[in-house]
């Protein structure tokens, strides 16, 4: 099991951070060629519900729910969430070792009234949880491209519930695995973002931090 101080992962993709960040920040990616015949241990995988469930959220209500299908234990319900991707995601999400739904609770409990921060908190989750998966060198890619009303289907999503995305998780894999060429250059492609002058202001809209 590697540790959060011994992980060095190799793929190309490290982000050129122009701060002084966490190495799984810079090392966190969302890759599409996962290793098909790697195997994600339930102990490996229960570390990174372990670190969503720690995530913040308002009043504590915790809207987020994870529906795991997992490629080799349940691949019925692994066939039935392949069936909802749209777009050019099925080409490549066959390989991923399990699939999950992300489910986010729009009403509160409490007052049976809408919850704005649902999915504001159910983001905050899924962040930790990626964190928590490069740390133990896995991949999370998160799919908007899927049929919502679908899922809610054939996982049998209940209301007060939302489908809001499907992630792929595992163990990146090689990217000449990748049968759609763009995809397998964005696999290499160095990773850019805005710089922070561009979003964080100082004291008033517009003037760089």
């Amino acid at each position: 099991m590697p540790s959060e101080r011994s992980y060095r992962p190799v793929h190309p993709k490290q982000a050129r951070a122009d701060h002084d960040v966490l190495d799984v920040i810079r090392h966190r990616w969302s890759p599409r060629a996962f290793d098909a015949d790697r195997a994600v241990p339930v102990l490996e995988l229960a570390r990174l519900f372990e670190a969503a469930r720690w995530a913040p959220s308002s009043g504590n209500t915790q809207p987020w729910r994870f529906l795991i299908a997992d490629r080799r234990r349940s691949p019925e319900r692994f066939a039935a969430l392949i069936s909802t991707l749209t777009g050019k995601n099925p080409a490549w999400a066959g390989a991923a070792p399990m699939l999950v739904l992300v489910a986010v609770q729009v009403t509160l409990e409490r007052a049976e009234s809408p919850d704005p921060l649902g999915y504001y908190d159910t983001g905050q989750a899924v962040a930790l949880l990626t964190v928590q998966a490069t740390s133990q060198g896995l991949s999370v890619r998160q799919m908007e491209g899927f049929d919502r009303e679908r899922a809610r289907e054939v996982r049998a999503v209940p209301a007060p519930f939302e489908p809001a995305v499907v992630m792929a998780i595992g163990y990146s894999g090689d990217p000449e695995s990748l049968v759609v060429e763009k995809h397998r250059e964005a696999e290499v492609t160095p990773r850019n973002r805005k710089p922070i002058s561009e979003f964080a202001f100082d004291g008033e809209w517009g003037r760089p931090l």
